[in-house]
């Protein structure tokens, strides 16, 4: 094989659940390997033989994640690619027609045509925000205990609980400054981290919950957001509260991170303090009046990630 082609080789990965779909252009190699540990180290072997220049696969923001560990242990060039920008180079070239190969292939051939960065991630970094996050949520579990017993126990034992939350709450800020560096260490997340605190109302610690605790942010539809975050209303259709729309489900530590900041926004963001008092003056009760702003401002930063833009507020 001679130099010229292997300096031009682009992998396209297509990533499912349970399997991701391999494509190597232009040698025309096709393969699938389960998405776990063996499947993934099968991959990387085979694709290491034909020095990619790049390894392009398409972001979901969390089912990719063991693949690309696995590329940046084993040194190999890889970019995370919007789901977005794919479907709209699809429609650049007229694609259709959607199989597991085809899309493989279409994604191999986006990274050759249209060369993006190689991405900047270090496994360390990458594992380092997945233990930080994961240790995050098992103390705010654990604080959200302690206060409910606090709810029960009788006065005389509150004094036992008492000291208990003080150190959850310095052990969670720690973490979150934590957080905050790596953040700020790392050209990746410090790119989404500028776009995030762009917007009036968003700051470190809301930025940092975004960027670790909803990874996808950017790489889906703007209904997807909603719902994942759970600020989507579902309908209801059972019995009396036929008719009622409610919020259920998604990421509650995002959701409330995005609350408090919201709180703030309203008072400094002109976009969401004139969506808050229009709805209020509607006769819509305060609460769900901040939630459609919550919702308005997770669909305005998916727009932002997936366009790599600042905030820009209308002019008024």
């Amino acid at each position: 094989m001679n130099t010229k082609t292997n300096q031009n080789i682009n992998v396209g990965v297509d990533t499912g659940k349970f399997q991701l779909d391999i494509y190597i252009r232009p040698l025309d190699i096709y393969f699938t390997v389960s998405n776990d540990e063996k499947g993934i180290n099968d991959a990387v072997k085979e694709i290491k033989k034909h020095k990619p220049e790049r390894i392009i696969i398409e972001a979901t923001g969390r089912l990719e994640m063991p693949f690309i560990i696995a590329c940046a242990k084993a040194k190999l060039p890889f970019v995370i690619a919007n789901p977005i920008h794919i479907k709209r180079f699809a429609g650049a070239i007229g694609q259709r027609a959607k199989t597991d190969k085809l899309d493989a292939q279409l994604i191999a051939h986006y990274g050759e045509a249209i060369k993006p960065n190689l991405s900047q991630l270090k496994p360390d970094t990458m594992q380092a925000m997945s233990d930080l996050v994961a240790r995050r949520n098992q103390l705010l579990v654990m604080q959200t205990m302690e206060k409910n017993r606090l709810q029960i126990l009788p006065k005389n034992l509150a004094m036992t609980i008492k000291p208990i939350l003080t150190a959850f709450k310095n052990q969670i800020t720690k973490i979150e400054n934590k957080i905050v560096e790596l953040i700020e260490s790392c050209p990746d997340y410090q790119a989404k981290n500028t776009i995030l605190q762009s917007m009036k109302g968003i700051g470190k610690i809301a930025s940092a919950s975004l960027i670790s605790n909803l990874p996808e942010l950017g790489y889906m539809t703007n209904k997807q957001a909603s719902a994942l975050v759970g600020v989507a209303p579902m309908n209801r259709e059972s019995g009396r509260l036929k008719g009622q729309r409610k919020i259920q489900g998604g990421r509650h530590q995002v959701r409330t991170v995005l609350y408090m900041a919201m709180m703030s926004a309203i008072q400094s963001n002109p976009v969401f303090k004139e969506t808050y008092q229009r709805l209020v003056a509607a006769g819509k009760p305060k609460k769900v009046a901040i939630i459609a702003c919550i919702r308005k401002m997770i669909v305005i930063l998916n727009s932002m990630l997936r366009d790599g833009v600042l905030w820009e507020a209308p002019k008024m």
